[in-house]
């Protein structure tokens, strides 16, 4: 097994960190080799807050999916999330020498870069630059223009800022938990690639995925990405919500969550009675299902409400044919696929991280909460085969050197229009 076709993906969570190991086959799927978890304990909303508790845990993930594996972890893709990240809408251009040639990959190469000169307020730095659709000498509405004509490329870019601090903490986390970092992937796109189909991307769908410490949000329309959020809600606050309602501590209030927990309150009936043990020799104490599944949805229904919120400002909200797509540990909680089609009157389904595996993974490794792992895997896939193409191309003719830290970790996200451009 060589370690060459071998891609790590390292999701660093707010109540998780997970390590997954996957290699393609010959088929062109996606094998998961080995799992590795941990609790996160210097982690919260998606933002290191503890570096010496997250690089422990990342190398106790990591030990883990390499025994698991039998494969030595060097180089990881990682996710990045949390509150400070923002999107915003820009057209970029770039006047070409002459209209004889073919726009080549090295003009999209240079238009997207191009974008990286953006002013951002202090303290932000650009984490990806996707191009949406090109126009050609005022030609509207092109997908994929390798191979035309035309002086003027112009192009709309989803762009994707970041907190510079937050960015550097994870990849001193990283580092030191002896790691290279081979691309830093937005989150919610990572988990896209994992349980969303092409189709779904075309018609339209809002992938929703609900972590411990941030719900993050992705619009996907017409195989475009158009919109992308992070809620700083999730499934924590669900646990502090039912650990202050119940007068419980927070270890019982989580295993209640997970072995109890509903969405909908009416599906609980009143005489559904759950006893938890007391402390110390004390009286063991009583809670009612129903009185539980109220706290539940109480705060479910702000992380949906906040999620349609966001849903409407994007502008698609008519558009979106293929409806939402619940992921994250989140997703696991009873009839929150009901909640939510209940506020947002929106075809909902549970996104399992298979779509494009070999076969579908059985036991955790197969659970929604390891979605957005599993899709920093078929990421990394993704991005190698990019620089293959790229490689075989001549690389890029423009000459430039790409050496800044944030060029060399953050994907420069070309991969919404390329796969057909490409092949």
């Amino acid at each position: 097994m060589e370690t060459s076709e071998i891609i790590v993906g390292l999701d660093i969570g707010s109540t998780k960190i997970a390590c997954i190991v996957g290699r393609k086959n010959e088929y062109g799927k996606v094998e998961i080799l080995g799992l590795g978890r941990a609790d996160s304990l210097g982690v919260n909303r998606g933002v290191v807050e503890n570096i010496q508790h997250t690089v422990d845990s990342i190398r106790k993930a990591v030990n883990e999916a390499s025994n698991g594996s039998g494969v030595e972890i060097k180089v990881v893709n990682v996710g990045i999330a949390g509150q400070h990240i923002r999107s915003l809408q820009h057209r970029g251009n770039i006047m070409r020498n002459t209209i004889e040639e073919e726009i080549a990959e090295t003009d999209i190469q240079d238009l997207t870069e191009n974008m990286f000169k953006l002013a951002l307020p202090p303290g932000e730095e650009i984490i990806h630059v996707i191009p949406q659709e090109f126009i050609i000498d005022n030609q509207q509405g092109i997908r994929h223009p390798i191979g035309m004509s035309g002086n003027c490329l112009e192009a709309n870019f989803h762009i994707i800022t970041g907190k510079v601090a937050a960015a550097k903490n994870i990849e001193k986390c990283v580092t030191k938990g002896g790691l290279e970092i081979s691309e830093m992937i937005l989150e919610p796109l990572a988990s896209a690639e994992a349980v969303l189909s092409e189709e779904e991307k075309e018609a339209g769908v809002v992938l929703v995925d609900i972590g411990g410490g941030t719900t993050d949000l992705a619009i996907f329309q017409d195989d475009i990405i158009r919109h992308t959020a992070v809620i700083p809600l999730g499934g924590n606050v669900i646990t502090d919500d039912i650990k202050e309602g119940c007068s419980i501590i927070r270890t019982q209030a989580e295993a209640l969550k997970k072995t109890f927990g509903s969405a909908l309150a009416s599906e609980n009936k009143d005489e559904e009675i759950v006893s938890i043990p007391g402390l110390k020799g004390r009286e063991p104490k009583e809670i009612s299902l129903r009185n539980l599944a109220h706290i539940i949805q109480a705060r479910m229904e702000e992380i949906i409400e906040h999620v349609y919120y966001e849903i409407k400002t994007s502008g698609f909200e008519k558009k979106l044919i293929a409806g939402i797509v619940l992921t994250g540990g989140g997703s696991q909680l009873k009839h929150v696929a009901q909640l939510t089609e209940f506020i947002t009157g929106m075809d909902t389904r549970i996104g399992y991280p298979n779509e494009h595996l070999a076969k579908s993974p059985a036991g955790e490794v197969g659970s929604p909460m390891h979605a957005t792992g599993i899709g920093l895997v078929i990421k990394g896939f993704q991005n190698t085969e990019r620089q293959r193409i790229r490689r075989e191309s001549g690389g890029n003719k423009s000459g430039k050197n790409n050496s800044s830290f944030f060029e060399k970790l953050f994907t420069k996200g070309i991969e919404f229009f390329e796969k057909d451009g490409n092949t």
